[in-house]
């Protein structure tokens, strides 16, 4: 009997994600450049074959393990204000805060880029995948005073800071505390201290 679509689209997924589970395996111990095919298809327990049916390179295999970490990071992103019309931060629960639970999710992948070589290169994508997000999606509710450019640009390195700071700390604090305090620093004026000094 002929295997169906469903089913060889899951013996696809199952086995792309085994190879990129194999990749971040090996990438735990050793760099990347020293990590050849055959290694990430033996940790896979799949053959080169199954390899190359999805992929030419290495560098292919971590592009789309990038790939996939940005869409999910973009859709965590906009998960607070998805559907709304008008989005309004001070209304915003912490609870709607989601990119720590997609940092969480891919912990391992982000503790390894960040600790590898690419770390610069991957931080200055991260940061620049959030600041896009914001200068397209929530340029309208910028004070209009404040250069929206500059502002987006502080955001992004101000949250990959956190997540960074999360990271070296080896994730001690839970998803939702993180985004509790990133709900606390979003809303804090001086003048807030002021009134409670």
């Amino acid at each position: 009997m002929p295997e169906t679509s469903d089913a060889m689209d899951r013996r696809i997924r199952k086995s792309k994600a085994a190879l990129k589970e194999a990749l971040l395996h090996l990438m735990q111990k050793r760099n990347f450049k020293e990590i050849s095919i055959s290694d990430i298809v033996q940790q896979a327990d799949l053959n080169r074959g199954t390899f190359y049916r999805h992929y030419q390179y290495k560098e292919d295999l971590f592009n789309e393990i990038l790939h996939d970490v940005t869409q999910d990071l973009v859709t965590s992103f906009r998960k607070p204000y998805e559907g709304m019309k008008e989005f309004q931060v001070g209304l915003m629960p912490s609870s709607a805060i989601t990119i720590f639970e997609h940092v969480h999710q891919h912990a391992q992948f982000y503790t390894l880029v960040v600790q590898s070589e690419a770390s610069s290169s991957f931080q200055r994508m991260i940061c620049d995948v959030l600041r896009n997000l914001s200068l397209q999606d929530l340029n309208h509710i910028f004070p209009p005073h404040i250069n929206p450019e500059l502002l987006a640009s502080y955001q992004s390195h101000a949250i990959f800071g956190m997540i960074m700071e999360w990271i070296r700390q080896d994730f001690k604090h839970s998803p939702t505390y993180m985004a509790e305090e990133l709900f606390k620093i979003i809303h804090y004026t001086p003048a807030q201290r002021l009134k409670t000094e």
